[in-house]
């Protein structure tokens, strides 16, 4: 199924979603990595969570004057963020776009949330990018332009593969035990 979404998510939707559907999504997500979020676990969040969608990415940004322009944007790989992303789920937001799957910590976070886990492509970060409308923001560039959050306006951000959802269905581990049935 193809399922286009718009921020802040409900939670209803996001518990529709099923592992295998690709989405889209368009009005604000946000840029977090490792540093990022523990941060928002040890100061709170400079962003409302609430629907929120959070992007285990490290943008290429230019800067000219006081302007910033989204060169790239791809995923990073989302296990760095297995410390952390239970809790920030428990604060409201309900999307962890990444690549590589999450912990069974998070998966019982999605469940516990009615969120879910999307994995973008990568290698795609040109195409990623050309779904960004404009920056709206950035919140903690004291940590450096790839772990700072990165606010971003974004129409038809996609696409992307629900690989881990509410339901507690994980395409990562499935995937893992047809490649190892005695496993």
């Amino acid at each position: 199924m193809i399922v286009h979404l718009e921020t802040p998510l409900k939670r209803e939707d996001t518990q529709k979603l099923r592992i295998k559907d690709s989405v889209y999504i368009s009005g604000t997500i946000y840029t977090a990595r490792d540093s990022a979020h523990k941060r928002i676990i040890e100061s709170g969040s400079p962003v409302d969570l609430e629907g929120a969608v959070i992007f285990h990415a490290g943008p290429i940004i230019k800067q000219e004057d006081e302007n910033y322009h989204m060169v790239a944007v791809g995923p990073t790989t989302s296990t760095r963020m297995n410390p952390y992303q239970a809790e920030v789920l428990d604060q409201g937001a309900q999307a962890v776009i990444g690549k590589g799957g999450m912990d069974d910590n998070t998966a019982e976070a999605l469940k516990r949330n009615g969120a879910v886990f999307l994995a973008a492509v990568g290698g795609c970060a040109a195409l990623y990018v050309s779904s960004v409308v404009k920056i709206e923001g950035v919140h903690w560039l004291d940590l450096g332009v790839p772990e700072a959050v990165w606010e971003l306006e974004v129409k038809d951000f996609g696409p992307l593969i629900v690989t881990m959802d509410s339901a507690g269905s994980n395409l990562y581990q499935e995937a893992r035990k047809k490649s190892n049935p005695q496993g």
